[in-house]
């Protein structure tokens, strides 16, 4: 029972703190929309397409999800389905539905949040992205040391009652499952993978795969393996969105490497590599979609580390805030100077760059 008490004091503390936020959300912001998944998911992404009704005061977009279910349970990649307020819609944030734990309304529009599509996949999906040139293509990253490709254009919106898995493509080259997963936005075809095996593996899309082990299924072996961080994890990888032989690798040897993709460059040798990038496991790495040289690293220190590729001696900035490990940053699309990063503290923090060197209260201190 000693241990047990910890865990109830915990999670009682973990709901308290929610549910004080929940209650705050209408003061806090414009729109909240929840929707309760019947298992946890362990990758999001916003899909681009975006449809406008005709004579509605919503859009109507695409959310790309999985499942991490039980042992015995079937796994799916999903496409969930989002109505959101067009800017010229009223919202009115003081409606909250403290049983649906709702904050804000329009329209009188019902089911904001709606599966759309799910597809069987084995195991959990430890990630999920869409290529940039052809949204269609999905890959994701498996419990096993495959990466998928799915088509989910050409599968149907309810998944086969049977169980069964079948992924368009099939990438090989892998020793075991990982979560870094990246597309290339300046090469059509070219996705980058990390796994806990320290490897990072290229494959190219373009070329010809080889007739694969199930139906309907072919398989392409990695172009190029880069043994970036070797007897270690190699936790998050991620293309330069302007330099097209660029990207950068970090994992749980706490090093920052910056690679050259181009053939003939060695294999085992990174163009540039930081030692004690953080003061822990670095696990996420995001590039600029503005800017050339500028990047974001998150580490199991709890920080947030702003890197510039012309002079790795030192970071330029660091954001402190979080509680614990951050395991995601990402830019915001839509402005050269916001990211966001998420923790295991439970928090998604906002950053502006273009704060950075304001002097700020106690109250206003952090993202």
């Amino acid at each position: 029972m000693a241990t047990a008490e910890p865990d109830q004091s915990l999670e009682q503390r973990i709901n308290e703190e929610y549910k004080i936020w929940k209650k705050n959300t209408p003061f806090l912001y414009d729109l909240v929309i929840t929707y309760a998944m019947e298992w946890p998911s362990l990758t999001v992404q916003w899909l681009p397409d975006k449809r406008m009704p005709a004579n509605k005061d919503y859009s109507e977009q695409k959310l790309v999800l999985g499942t991490h279910t039980s042992d015995d349970e079937q796994n799916h990649l999903c496409v969930a389905s989002v109505r959101l307020p067009t800017e010229e819609a009223e919202v009115d944030a003081r409606k909250y539905d403290d049983e649906k734990g709702e904050a804000g309304g329009f329209g009188g529009v019902s089911g904001k949040v709606e599966l759309a599509q799910q597809i069987n996949h084995d195991g959990e999906v430890n990630r999920a992205r869409y290529m940039p040139q052809n949204p269609f293509l999905i890959a994701t990253k498996t419990v096993s040391s495959e990466v998928y490709v799915f088509d989910y254009s050409k599968h149907s919106s309810k998944p086969s009652a049977h169980g069964e898995c079948s992924p368009d493509l099939i990438l090989q080259g892998h020793q075991k499952e990982g979560y870094g997963l990246s597309w290339s936005t300046t090469t059509e075809g070219h996705l980058l993978s990390g796994s806990d095996d320290g490897l990072v593996c290229l494959w190219d899309l373009g070329a010809g795969p080889g007739a694969g082990p199930r139906a309907g299924a072919h398989v392409l072996q990695a172009k190029a393996t880069f043994k970036a961080h070797p007897g270690s994890v190699c936790e998050d990888v991620d293309w330069s969105k302007h330099k097209a032989e660029t990207f950068g690798s970090v994992g749980d040897d706490r090093r920052l490497l910056i690679w050259d993709a181009r053939e003939g460059r060695p294999a085992d040798k990174p163009a540039h590599a930081v030692d004690n990038a953080h003061a822990g496991e670095v696990n996420a790495i995001h590039f600029n979609p503005f800017s050339d040289n500028i990047f974001l690293t998150g580490g199991a220190d709890g920080e947030v580390g702003l890197w510039d590729l012309r002079n790795l001696s030192a970071r330029l900035h660091t954001f402190k805030g979080h509680e614990d490990e951050v395991f995601v940053v990402q830019w915001a699309p839509f402005n050269e100077a916001v990211f966001a990063s998420g923790s295991g503290d439970r928090r998604c923090m906002v950053w502006d760059l273009s704060r950075v060197g304001e002097e700020q209260s106690a109250e206003g201190a952090g993202p």
